[in-house]
């Protein structure tokens, strides 16, 4: 919009002065679209045109026929039409054509009456995009929640990372927070999260949006299908925040005097978080939102609840709640709490254990009166595991089995004793006794350079032989 100075400075510099169009603008500093549109509402029409020849002249006069009949036709189904009789430009050049002579027959621009509303009788939300906004894993999608107090202009905004119902619901608690009330009537565009259906006046409203309505005592109204201008306000409002913000003191002014007419709030704020079902497999985490969350071992494969809200992610069993983290809206992260991660390491060090014993008995059965030795004597069964383990490795079962059979019958179960019976044995047949090798755990193996030493230094054993 521009001032009613300016506006008549155009009208004369163009009526009086004779200037043309683009030397207004430039010289205004406004664009030459707002030249042409002040000059059109007082009578003067668009620029004409220069008159040369066109390939559109042979069908300007089945245009304007078709225009006449259907004034809404679309310019790329005329397109086509003349398409087919012969036209042989293309679409863009057709509807550029069809723009500059002004074929169409314009609708004559409707008035609206000036909305005034009481103080503390009316609120208008919407939603407004912002791009999209870098986090750890990726990108998501940036969103201001936005209310205005139609009588003071006072603005409420939040930054959302999605226009979700949850974080909707969350948007009203925090606007009527920071007001400290909340209107009468709050005015909503037909957004899904507040309307599921309508045909005409019958409007079916999402149920939690009732239940707000409910909780705070206000009236929630839909405005008609394509009709913005009542919610004009709002719009202003996120045209605002997205340049600039209200000069603020002004607003501040209005506000207090609103303030006080403003329904008041609930002792505690409304409930507004998100509750969707979840399961955890094998792995103690439960999806949610790209991330996911730790949950107790004890709790996998069955199902389970995640309650969410913009700041807290919670993990229900039935009633019984078994996890709480801080949300995080990165994405592909790992959410985990070290108790959770602990118990599962406890478990499977546990079981690892256990596996290990199943398989030494499965092997050697007679291992379970050995073991059962070792633990009157007050011995370590899992080291005992872990070396019998090896010993079955370097010999086999049934080598095994008899050395532990001897090993009980000299009244030593020992795991070296074993291992001693196993290399007389070895000796007997004469084979060498197993020599275990023992790598370092922590070298990085691959990155170790061995020099070759040269065997100059060393007499041959030939030679030795011989001065022996």
């Amino acid at each position: 919009m521009i001032s009613p100075q300016l506006a008549a400075e155009i009208r004369r510099l163009f009526e009086i002065e004779g200037w043309r169009r683009n030397t207004i603008a430039r010289h205004l500093g406004v664009h030459h679209g707002t030249v042409t549109r002040v000059l059109a509402r007082e009578g003067l029409g668009p620029p004409q045109p220069r008159r040369r020849a066109s390939m559109l002249d042979p069908y300007l006069p089945f245009v304007r026929e078709i225009f006449e009949r259907y004034p809404e036709l679309p310019a790329s189904v005329l397109w086509e039409m003349v398409t087919k009789r012969g036209y042989p430009g293309g679409s863009d050049h057709f509807r550029h054509r069809i723009a500059l002579l002004g074929l169409r027959p314009r609708k004559a621009p409707e008035a609206f009456f000036a909305l005034r509303t009481l103080p503390g009788e009316q609120a208008q939300v919407d939603w407004a995009h912002f791009g999209s906004h870098k986090v750890q894993g990726g990108e998501r999608r940036l969103y201001a929640f936005v209310m205005v107090l139609s009588y003071s202009r006072a603005l409420f905004f939040r930054f959302f990372y999605d226009a979700r119902l949850p974080s909707f619901l969350s948007g009203h608690v925090g606007a009527f927070s920071v007001f400290g009330g909340c209107a009468r009537c709050l005015l909503y565009d037909n957004l899904k999260s507040v309307v599921i259906e309508r045909q005409g006046s019958a409007i079916r409203f999402h149920p939690r949006i009732l239940e707000l309505a409910d909780y705070y005592g206000f009236d929630p109204r839909p405005v008609a299908p394509r009709r913005g201008n009542e919610k004009g306000r709002v719009e202003r409002a996120i045209g605002y925040l997205r340049k600039s913000f209200f000069p603020l003191r002004r607003v501040e002014q209005a506000y207090l005097e609103e303030r006080s007419h403003l329904l008041k709030l609930p002792p505690e704020p409304f409930p507004c978080h998100e509750r969707v079902g979840r399961e955890a497999h094998r792995t103690p985490y439960v999806a949610f939102d790209a991330n996911r969350y730790s949950i107790p071992c004890d709790r996998v494969a069955r199902p389970l609840e995640v309650a969410a809200d913009p700041d807290r992610v919670r993990v229900f069993d039935r009633h019984e709640l078994i996890a709480e983290h801080t949300r995080s809206w990165d994405r592909g992260q790992v959410i985990e709490e070290p108790e959770h991660t602990e118990e599962l390491r406890r478990t499977k060090r546990k079981a690892r254990r256990h596996r290990q014993q199943d398989r030494l008995l499965r092997a050697v059965p007679l291992a379970e009166k050995l073991l059962a030795a070792l633990a009157e004597r007050q011995r370590r069964l899992a080291s005992s595991v872990s070396r019998l383990l090896e010993l079955l490795d370097e010999a086999g079962p049934v080598e095994l089995e008899a050395a532990i059979e001897e090993a009980l019958e000299c009244g030593s179960p020992h795991p070296e004793t074993v291992r001693l019976i196993l290399d007389r044995r070895r000796h007997k047949r004469g084979l060498r006794p197993a020599l275990p090798i023992h790598l370092p755990t922590e070298a990085k193996i691959p990155d170790l350079t061995v020099r070759p030493h040269l065997l100059t230094d060393y007499d041959p054993s030939d030679k030795e032989e011989t001065d022996s």
